[in-house]
């Protein structure tokens, strides 16, 4: 039997988001990661809208790195998030691993928001 890492990854964020949700107050900071990018957002999930989102596929994000999948982009993504989210006067989320492991990428784009000013 094959096992398909994407549906087992699925599974593992379907039972995450039955205990976790975003409020008008502290939004849910969401984190998807593929193969070469990295993408995260801060959503409200009461209202069902982003309040504020960066990736690595953003030429501002991206520039002057030397790998987009790498931690040191998921490092950028995490700052850019922070700063986004306190222009729109967010100070607190509750961070949504995907179904992620966290270490690597997903644990130095939480670090870096945390360091960014991002409580959570």
């Amino acid at each position: 039997m094959t096992i398909d890492r994407n549906a087992s990854r699925l599974r593992r964020h379907a039972r995450i988001r039955k205990r976790l949700g975003g409020s008008a107050q502290r939004p849910r900071l969401s984190v998807f990661r593929s193969l070469h990018h990295v993408y995260a957002q801060i959503i409200d999930d009461t209202t069902g809208r982003t309040v504020v989102a960066a990736s690595t596929r953003e030429k501002a994000v991206a520039q002057g790195l030397d790998s987009l999948s790498a931690a040191a982009a998921a490092e950028r993504v995490g700052k850019v998030i922070a700063e986004r989210a306190k222009e729109k006067g967010v100070k607190a989320v509750v961070f949504d691993r995907g179904g992620y492991r966290y270490h690597g990428r997903i644990k130095a784009l939480a670090d870096a928001a945390r360091s960014a000013g991002l409580e959570f």
